[in-house]
């Protein structure tokens, strides 16, 4: 094994090549190159849930196959992220099981815990914050957004800006919320906005639950998948979700009757980012990291933008030059201090309270 020599003519640590499926680095993986041709070689890639219109995964999966010639398979594109848990679990060591993930953090988390995951730090690890990563490598965010509340002009005399104004009796049947929150990371970040909106903290989530329960009781509740068809047809004229899926709607629906508003509730400010991971049994491990190398690369986190995400590397970005401006201009300005994000144990804390709670509050 060839040795580099680091400053002072001192010895680098040499670096131990092994097989993709167990490379936690590119760098381990034979270097960028090697990487790049074991993954061609595999010539595909298995990704799971991942919607065109979420966070630009259309233009990221359609730049990743014109770069590199590698066909990417997404399956079941209306999932969630325990969908995607669920689905390494019962196709471990199948052709077709998921190579990657996108998970909300709670979810990477559980993840890992369940030793599902396998470790690896892109290329761009250093700079990608500490509150954005797992410390062991089995997760690192990719991009994020803030709850918001969308809604039809055209259909809503006065948009709600807050989740106060959500229980007004004017909003009877209009208020759907994006998923299961007991399986669906931007319903879980709705219920956490909520509760800090009420009383709630990152350590309390419960508050959130009890707003949708008491939301539900006064008939404003309304448990439509406030999709661009479902709010071009009327059926869910207000929608809390993601402010990346809420502004894209916008896009989306241009050239209807629809107006689409979105507003950050003043009164829940919440943030929160996505992560990725590499299935501890890919069946193409070689295309798994690479794909996590494009994701985090300036041209994948810029792509982000294009569907109205916050790159997570957007900070750095911005200091040295290569953050798409452009693109980062259309995004929402945000009143008030820098986001402070929950901990990792109050976020298992938190999923476990919703699990536990959710159904029985609004469903029971």
């Amino acid at each position: 094994m060839a040795l580099g020599l680091g400053a002072c003519g001192e010895e680098s640590k040499p670096v131990r090549v092994v097989s993709p499926s167990v490379a936690s680095s590119a760098e381990e993986a034979g270097g960028m190159d090697a990487l790049v041709k074991a993954a061609k070689k595999e010539g595909t890639l298995h990704t799971t849930t991942l919607l065109r219109h979420w966070a630009n995964y259309g233009g990221l999966m359609d730049g990743f196959e014109k770069k590199y010639g590698i066909k990417i398979v997404n399956s079941n594109p209306f999932g969630s992220s325990q969908q995607e848990i669920d689905d390494i679990k019962r196709n471990r060591g199948k052709a077709s099981a998921p190579d990657v993930l996108d998970l909300g953090d709670a979810f990477a988390q559980s993840a890992a815990r369940e030793g599902l995951l396998a470790p690896y730090r892109v290329a761009d690890w250093d700079r990608i914050p500490p509150n954005q990563k797992d410390p062991d490598g089995d997760w690192v965010n990719s991009y994020g957004g803030y709850v918001s509340i969308g809604c039809d002009e055209t259909r809503v005399q006065v948009c709600p800006v807050s989740f106060a104004d959500l229980l007004k009796p004017e909003y009877r049947g209009m208020v759907a919320l994006n998923g299961n929150p007991t399986t669906a990371g931007s319903a879980f970040a709705g219920v956490y906005a909520a509760a800090l909106a009420n009383g709630g903290s990152f350590d309390d989530i419960q508050p959130g639950i009890d707003f949708f329960a008491k939301l539900d009781d006064v008939g404003n509740y309304n448990r439509g998948n406030p999709n661009p068809e479902a709010i071009n047809r009327g059926e869910t004229p207000i929608s809390i979700e993601w402010d990346f899926l809420n502004l894209r709607h916008v896009d989306e629906l241009r050239g209807t009757d629809v107006r689409w508003k979105v507003s950050i509730p003043f009164d829940g400010s919440f943030s929160q980012y996505y992560a990725q991971a590499i299935n501890k049994y890919a069946p193409h491990p070689a295309a798994a990291r690479l794909w996590q190398e494009y994701l985090a690369g300036t041209d994948g986190q810029n792509l982000r933008l294009g569907g109205y995400a916050r790159p997570v590397l957007m900070d750095v970005m911005a200091k040295d030059g290569t953050l798409d401006e452009e693109k980062a201009a259309r995004l929402p300005t945000i009143e008030g201090a820098t986001p402070v994000f929950p901990t990792d144990a109050q976020l298992n804390k938190a999923l476990q309270v919703v699990e536990a709670n959710w159904t029985k509050a609004i469903e029971g």
